[in-house]
C-alpha cells in the first residue's frame, strides 16, 4: 500500500482556520437551503491535509450522511488520469506525442473534415492527420455529441457514439466513420479525444484500459476506491445527486456505476473517492513522485502542465480568460483575467456532475471538492476555489 497523506492544523502551513470555518458555513447553509445534497472537500498544502470534511447526506433518498470515504462520479476527472497513462507510455518511448494516430488507430486513418453551411454539411479532407499531441489538447477535431447542434453534433448522436453497450475499440471505430469538426491542430474543441487516448493505451499496453491503469496508477497511489465501477460490496458508499434538480425540477440521471463497465470511457467512466484523487493531486504536486515512488519525471509533469494552446483559439465557456490548455489539464496563464483567484501555472480539471480539483504549485496547495449536482457544479467550483484562496494567510 502506498503512503499516505499526512494531517496537520491548518495553521502549521498557512491556513485560516477562521476563514476555513467559513468555507464550511457556506456549503452547510446552501445543503440547509435544499440546494446541494452533500460535499465532502478536502485541501492541502505543503505535503499535509489541512481540511478533509464532510458535509450533508450521501444520498439524499435515505437517512444516511455523508462521510470522507464516499465514492463519487467523477465523469471528466477522469481524463487527467488517462493523460498520465499516456504520458507513462511516453516515458516508455513507446510513442511520441508529434505521432499520427493512425499509426496505432488505422480507423482514425484519412479523417474527414465537415464544412458547414446552415444545415447542410459536405466533406472535405483533413490538412492533416490527427497526432497524439492533438488528443492530449483537445485539437483533435473531434466533438462532443452535446457540444452543439450542427450537422457533425447530429451525426454523433445518430451513430449512438455515447452508448455503453461497446468497447473502446468499438467507439474508435464509430468515430472513424464520423467527419471532424474542425482540421485538426487548428481549434481547441473539448471533445472524446481522451476517450480515444484510452483505447491508444489498450492497443500500446495489450492490456485493458482499466487493468493498466490499475496496475500503473490506482494500485501503486493506494487509490483503493478508483475504476469504473463500483464493486457491490461498497455501493451502499456511492453518493447519488437529487432525483430533480431544485433549481430547474427537471430528472438527475447519472452513470450507474453499479454495473460491470463494458464501455471504459477514458474521458469520463471512472468513481473515486476524495482520498483516493488527493493521492493522485499529491503525485502530481510533487512532479510525479509519492510515496518514494516515481510515476513521472518532473520535466513530464512540467510539459503536461504547460499551455499547449498558444494562439489556438479556445472556448471561453470551458477556458476562462487567462487560461490556455496543456496535455490534460486547463493551465492557468496569468494570475489575473478570470473571475476567480490563483495562480499563473494552476491546473485543473472538474466533472460534469460537479466534482472538481485544481493544483496550485506556486503555493504548494492543490483542493478537492466532490459533489453530485450536475446543474450546481460551476457556482460550487467557483466558490469552493473562492474561499480556500481566502484562507491563506500567510
Amino acid at each position: 500500500m502506498s503512503a499516505s497523506l499526512p494531517t496537520c492544523k491548518p495553521e502549521d502551513v498557512g491556513l485560516s482556520s477562521a476563514a476555513l470555518g467559513r468555507l464550511s458555513t457556506a456549503i452547510q447553509a446552501r445543503i440547509g437551503q435544499g440546494h446541494l445534497p452533500g460535499a465532502v472537500a478536502l485541501i492541502a498544502r505543503h505535503g499535509k491535509v489541512a481540511y478533509f470534511e464532510a458535509f450533508g447526506k450521501q444520498d439524499p433518498a435515505g437517512g444516511a450522511p455523508m462521510v470522507k470515504d464516499s465514492i463519487f462520479r467523477i465523469y471528466s476527472m477522469t481524463k487527467p488520469i488517462v493523460s498520465v497513462g499516456v504520458m507513462m507510455l511516453w516515458e516508455e518511448g513507446r510513442l511520441l506525442l508529434n505521432d499520427p494516430i493512425e499509426e496505432y488507430l488505422p480507423a482514425l486513418a484519412s479523417p474527414r473534415v465537415a464544412v458547414i453551411e446552415g444545415e447542410t454539411m459536405r466533406q472535405v479532407a483533413a490538412n492533416r492527420s490527427i497526432t497524439v499531441q492533438d488528443l492530449l489538447r483537445h485539437t483533435s477535431g473531434l466533438t462532443y455529441e452535446f457540444r452543439g447542434t450542427t450537422p457533425v453534433h447530429k451525426a454523433y448522436i445518430d451513430a449512438r457514439v455515447a452508448r455503453l453497450k461497446q468497447t473502446n475499440e468499438d467507439q474508435v471505430a464509430t468515430l472513424g466513420r464520423l467527419p471532424l469538426l474542425h482540421q485538426p491542430g487548428t481549434r481547441w474543441e473539448y471533445s472524446r479525444s481522451t476517450d480515444v487516448l484510452g483505447r491508444l493505451i489498450e492497443v500500446i499496453s495489450g492490456q485493458t484500459l482499466g487493468g493498466f491503469l490499475s496496475e500503473r496508477i490506482w494500485e501503486p497511489l493506494g487509490m483503493a476506491d478508483a475504476g469504473f465501477s463500483v464493486p457491490e460490496k461498497h455501493h451502499g458508499r456511492i453518493a447519488e445527486p437529487f432525483a430533480k434538480d431544485p433549481d430547474t425540477n427537471t430528472d438527475v440521471s447519472l452513470l450507474d456505476v453499479k454495473r460491470t463497465a463494458l464501455f471504459e470511457s477514458g474521458g469520463g467512466g471512472m468513481v473515486s473517492s476524495t482520498m483516493d484523487y488527493a493521492r493522485f493531486c499529491s503525485m502530481l504536486l510533487n512532479n510525479g513522485r509519492f510515496g518514494g515512488t516515481t510515476y513521472l519525471g518532473r520535466k513530464t509533469v512540467e510539459l503536461m502542465t504547460s499551455d499547449h494552446l498558444g494562439s489556438i483559439p479556445g472556448d471561453p465557456e470551458l477556458l476562462p480568460p487567462g487560461h490556455g490548455f496543456g496535455l490534460g489539464f486547463a493551465v492557468r496563464t496569468s494570475a489575473g483575467m478570470a473571475p476567480f483567484p490563483g495562480s499563473a501555472g494552476n491546473y485543473y480539471w472538474s466533472g460534469a456532475a460537479g466534482t472538481s480539483f485544481w493544483i496550485d504549485p506556486a503555493e504548494r496547495l492543490f483542493a478537492v471538492l466532490m459533489i453530485q449536482a450536475p446543474v450546481q457544479r460551476e457556482h460550487y467550483r467557483m466558490l469552493f476555489r473562492d474561499l480556500v484562496y481566502a484562507a491563506i494567510g500567510d
